[in-house]
Formats: C-alpha cells, structure tokens, sequence
C-alpha cells in the first residue's frame, strides 16, 4: 500500500468514536503516540499546544467531577470562545450529526431526558480510559489555534494508525477550573479542547454513527 493509501485509509476510517473499552493503552505506547505528535507544524515553529493526559485514578476523578458540575446546573466558562448559532450548511450538518448520534442510541428529538444523559457522557469520556486536555497560552489568538487544531489532527491519525480510537470534545472545556486544579495546569494555560481515547467497544450502539462530507464543489472553489 502506498503511503498515499495509507493517508486515505486512515482520514476515511477515523471518526469520532462515543463508545470503549475499559482496556488501557499501554504507557509505553502513548509516549511514543505523543512524542510523534510533536512533528505537527505551527506558526513560526512555535509550538503552542501543551497537553495534560489523564489515566487511571486522575481518569475517574475528573469523570465525576465534571459530571457532578454538568449536571448541577453550574454556569459553563470556557476559557476560549465558542460560536454555536450556526445557519445555512452549517446549520443543516448540525442536525444531521444530531439525528444519526441521537438515532443511533434510540433517542428521539423531544426526549429532553434521554438527551441530557447523552450529553453527560460527554462528561464520562465516553468510557474511554484516557482523557487528554489540549491548551495554549490564553493571550494567543485565532492564528495560535489554527496550529492547534493542525496538532489535534495530527495526534488523531496516529492514534487511529496505532488502532486506538478518539473522540475531539469540545464540551470538556467548559469547566476548566476542576480540570487545572486536578491536572496542575498553570492559570495561563487555557484549555481550548479535550479527546476521550482507547479502545473501541464494538457493541456500542453509537458505533453504526456515520455522518457524511460535502462534496469538495460546495467546500473548494478553483480558479486559473
């Protein structure tokens, strides 16, 4: 297979995965996953992303903790901002993202309970074993956070390459203050994303979940 083949296997296969096992991922191979992940580019080579992972016992912590704040009706404070009131296309391909997930686990549109539990596991990780937290300084900008993202896409096709799935989760930069306190993140460092990440669990209803791409006319525009 050709390294072409292989980019396109692993761009067409990964997703955003809602459902793993308990298995962990063994330690020696996550430091190697992240080391790698630091060939990402960046403006001017500056490298903005610092990432904090949580395993084990830290896991659990902050899988209660933010469920247990979720669920209490605290105010979100996301530390970057966040557009949310999308129109058109985007509008569109919002709903259609909620209707396979939601469709998936059996939940209609007016099951405001079934709905809320499917956003706590949001909270949960989705079972995953892992949880990283992606920060950058918070007096960078938009510019910073193109790199950012072009490190989280990086990060995610190595994990898919090393057959570990991922879910990109930007809910779990609402609560940052239980995050940083847990994690020792410095008040500078903000947290603009997480990734729950493991194993897949095969069984898992939402595992049928697949959304669709627009075609590259409605996305690209050409001209010579």
């Amino acid at each position: 297979m050709s390294d072409q083949q292989t980019l396109l296997r692993l761009l067409s296969e990964r997703r955003s995965v809602r459902g793993f096992l308990q298995q962990p991922v063994a330690n020696a191979l996550l430091q190697q996953i992240f080391s790698d992940a630091q060939l990402s580019p960046s403006n001017c080579n500056t490298q903005p992303w610092h990432t904090y992972v949580a395993s084990g016992a830290s896991c659990q912590r902050l899988r209660q903790g933010l469920v247990e704040q979720a669920s209490s009706g605290v105010t979100p404070k996301a530390e970057f901002g966040y557009y949310s009131q999308f129109e058109g296309d985007a509008r569109q391909r919002q709903v259609e993202c909620a209707e396979v997930l939601y469709g998936s686990m059996g939940i209609e549109r007016g099951d405001k309970v079934g709905r809320m539990g499917a956003l706590l596991r949001n909270y949960q990780f989705f079972d995953a074993p892992h949880v990283a937290f992606i920060c950058m300084d918070t007096r960078f900008d938009v510019v910073n956070a193109i790199d950012i993202g072009t490190y989280l896409q990086t990060l995610m096709l190595l994990l898919q390459a090393n057959g570990i799935s991922s879910c990109a989760q930007g809910a779990l930069a609402y609560f940052p203050e239980l995050v940083k306190q847990e994690l020792d993140i410095p008040a500078e460092q903000g947290i603009i994303v997480g990734l729950s990440f493991g194993y897949e669990d095969p069984n898992h209803p939402t595992c049928a979940a697949r959304t669709s791409r627009a075609a590259v006319q409605q996305s690209v525009s050409f001209k010579s």
